[in-house]
């Protein structure tokens, strides 16, 4: 096993608890487009099983709103609405609503002192990754991550792995080298199918996902006053996320095969 040198970061649920931020920026949008469509969180938890805000809106059209004729160009339609919604969206995490989940900027700091290098690996908009390290961590934080792998920039979403494939080929890394952080099942697959060990951080939309194959399952990485709750597999004594747990874990074995 090749010693840990890399963590990839997914941002939404991830970082900080987005995607109530998120839905709500959803509504706003259909509304500033006239529309009466609203999503409740209940809506909302089962359209997140796809993947791609763009992707969403389209299935909800799909399986929700058959009858709907689209004015004009489907794909330009709801690209449209999509740019409405993330433009609300940066809005709103600029005006403070959103803040980082605990633990996330000590664990940051910590692993850039002990020369681990950094990634993000996402299928969220760019502008919203943007948006939440300006505005959430700090004006500079998008230069602690050697890559922003976001967006459209692969051909498939989580839960395939393109996305980690893209920031490891980026970075120069093998999968052996590295360990991820996520909070979703798609995003576990995502991770696993690209080969690398990966630790799960349930977030409100995620906690009755199977995180089978997790190389730790925990409620939140946790500060020294405020420890982290063991879901699944062994923290080996600690009470919250630090580098050396981290290595570890990472120590400990290669990645399961994905679910």
């Amino acid at each position: 096993m090749q010693r840990l040198t890399t963590l990839l970061f997914d941002v939404d649920g991830t970082l900080a608890e987005t995607e109530e931020t998120h839905r709500e920026a959803f509504n706003r949008a259909f509304a500033r487009a006239g529309l009466d469509w609203n999503w409740s969180a209940e809506d909302y938890g089962q359209l997140l099983a796809v993947t791609g805000g763009k992707e969403r809106i389209r299935h909800y059209l799909d399986t929700q709103r058959p009858d709907f004729s689209i004015p004009g160009n489907a794909q330009e339609y709801i690209a449209g609405l999509h740019a409405a919604k993330t433009e609300i969206y940066t809005q709103m995490v600029a005006a403070g609503e959103v803040g980082l989940r605990p633990g996330v900027r000590r664990l940051l700091a910590e692993a850039r002192q002990a020369g681990l290098r950094l990634g993000i690996a996402t299928t969220t908009t760019p502008a919203n990754v943007t948006a939440l390290l300006q505005h959430s961590l700090a004006a500079d934080a998008e230069d602690w991550f050697e890559v922003i792998a976001a967006g459209g920039v692969v051909p498939e979403k989580k839960p395939a792995p393109d996305i980690y494939h893209y920031a490891m080929r980026e970075m120069g890394v093998t999968p052996q080298e590295c360990l991820a952080f996520e909070d979703s099942e798609n995003g576990l697959r995502s991770a696993l199918e690209a080969g690398v060990q990966t630790l799960v951080t349930v977030s409100q939309y995620t906690q009755g996902q199977s995180f089978a194959g997790a190389a730790l399952v925990l409620d939140q990485l946790g500060e020294p006053e405020a420890p982290f709750h063991v879901l699944a597999g062994s923290a080996n004594g600690h009470r919250y996320v630090n580098v050396e747990q981290l290595r570890q874990l990472h120590a400990e074995g290669e990645p399961q095969a994905a679910p």
